[in-house]
């Protein structure tokens, strides 16, 4: 009779651990469901704001993939050339940048500091002087030589 009443209490026992564990684990799932609910909903929102970056990138833009392709360039040697050789032109003596159409008004060198490919003809870049900075838009031709001429078609500079 002892033994039925123990293992009667140790089944009860059994029982009710069994039973808060399983109500924890189950709110554990509840949470990381929710969790990761919202993570792909802000996956969603990323993926929907990365299709719209490429929209004006020239390493997304086929069109113009297929110009410097036809014009006998390797369009993706041809990408970083570019902005290798706007970034030279950071390196510069006196107080006028080659291209920035501000001098500094800090003492420090104007540099451009980002720039983007927008297509086969314009690129958008920003510059700064460590307290000023600005944006500007450049139009780009690449020559036979595989030379680059820039010219800046507008420009703007914020107040800090």
């Amino acid at each position: 009779m002892y033994l039925f009443i123990f293992a009667l209490l140790l089944v009860l026992f059994e029982y009710m651990n069994s039973k808060s564990v399983l109500e924890s684990y189950e709110k554990q799932l509840t949470h990381l469901e929710k969790k990761e609910k919202a993570y792909k909903d802000s996956i969603a929102t990323l993926q929907d704001q990365m299709t719209d970056l490429k929209l004006f990138d020239l390493k997304y833009n086929d069109d113009a993939l297929d110009y410097f392709e036809n014009q006998g360039y390797n369009a993706l040697e041809l990408i970083p050339f570019i902005k290798d050789e706007l970034y030279k032109l950071n390196n510069y003596e006196g107080d006028d940048h080659p291209i920035v159409p501000y001098a500094s008004m800090t003492g420090n060198k104007m540099m451009i500091n980002n720039i983007r490919l927008l297509n086969h003809k314009w690129i958008i870049a920003n510059y700064s002087d460590g307290k000023y900075w600005g944006e500007m838009l450049i139009k780009y031709t690449v020559s036979d030589k595989k030379e680059l001429k820039f010219e800046v078609l507008d420009y703007l500079m914020y107040r800090p």
